[in-house]
């Protein structure tokens, strides 16, 4: 992810495995510290990175940006711009995508979105692809720093609108790049089911099954279109209290949309979730597998961090617990 984001920066990947996305079957974690060293990656290695492969880039500063997401780490290289860089092999594909599609995408949406500088390649240790940025100004969305959370949502309903217009001819089509986002929910069904089985007694498990039962029971049958794929509140950057810049396209592809509306529930109050909905224009099906992502990532959420990390589990309790008490929600 590459954004100013004050000192909260959400890092490298965005916050995969927090309520505001819907993760995607990696490691989850909501922006983990910047720990300098993590995957065995740290400001030594960019710099020496940096050196070989961008010589004139070799003077710049170079520092961790303050929170790191997880599936990059990404440092400050100067005032300007950024180095993303791929913490396993399951998040490389991200690179060689952006790289090819952010240039496409960019001039079709109403936001700034990251600007892709340079493309790294393997080098002094480090065996993956890695790219350089440009810096985004702007905070990660949180409600307390958006003036109007209803203007908020109608503002990213339209970016969501534009993005979904761009041609998807050629697009990477939803699957294993995109955590299969995109592709029918019915993918994590076994996991879905698993986690459904070991919280039983501790949530209302009858009602997240006929959520998810639904989810399962429709399909976008329209052609594919352009979905972002975490659109997470550690994605989206406020400035002056409005909706700034979107970023952290690695999960982005084309297929079906509705993995992009779960912050309706994660993000948004009663009023700005229904003036979101009503922007997006999308149906009743498309919502119900919507529905069906946030119950996945709960679900699969709790039943991992209950034990290990009570915080992480109660933020997905919280995401579910307003699934479940929206009156659209059958």
């Amino acid at each position: 992810m590459t954004g100013n984001v004050d000192d909260d920066g959400a890092g490298g990947g965005g916050e995969v495995g927090g309520v505001g996305g819907v993760g995607g079957g990696e490691p989850s974690g909501d922006g983990a510290p910047g720990r300098d060293g993590r995957a065995g990656i740290d400001a030594e290695l960019v710099r020496r990175l940096i050196a070989a492969q961008f010589p004139r880039w070799a003077d710049l500063p170079v520092a961790p940006v303050p929170v790191d997401g997880w599936d990059n780490r990404t440092y400050r290289l100067g005032d300007t711009m950024t180095v993303r860089l791929p913490t396993a092999e399951g998040y490389v594909p991200a690179v060689d995508k952006e790289h090819r599609w952010l240039p496409v995408l960019a001039p079709a949406l109403p936001l700034p979105v990251p600007r892709l500088l340079a493309r790294g390649e393997p080098g002094c240790g480090y065996p993956y692809p890695w790219s350089v940025r440009g810096w985004l100004e702007g905070r990660t969305a949180r409600p307390e720093r958006i003036a109007d959370l209803t203007a908020f949502a109608v503002s990213l309903a339209g970016f969501l609108r534009a993005l979904r217009r761009v041609d998807a001819t050629g697009g990477p089509a939803a699957g294993a790049h995109s955590f299969h986002r995109g592709a029918p929910p019915a993918y994590y069904d076994g996991e879905t089911r698993r986690a459904l089985a070991a919280l039983r007694g501790r949530i209302d498990t009858g009602r997240a099954e006929r959520v998810w039962d639904e989810a399962l029971a429709s399909g976008w049958d329209r052609p594919p279109v352009w979905f972002h794929g975490d659109i997470a509140h550690g994605n989206l950057l406020v400035k002056d209290g409005r909706l700034a810049a979107v970023i952290d396209f690695g999960t982005c592809g084309v297929g079906d949309p509705a993995c992009d509306l779960v912050i309706a529930w994660t993000l948004f109050d009663g009023p700005a979730r229904a003036a979101f909905r009503a922007a997006l224009d999308l149906d009743d099906a498309t919502w119900a597998r919507a529905r069906g992502w946030l119950v996945w990532k709960a679900l699969i959420s709790i039943a991992e961090h209950q034990a290990t990390d009570p915080p992480q589990a109660a933020e997905h309790h919280r995401a579910l617990a307003a699934l479940l008490a929206d009156p659209a929600t059958p």
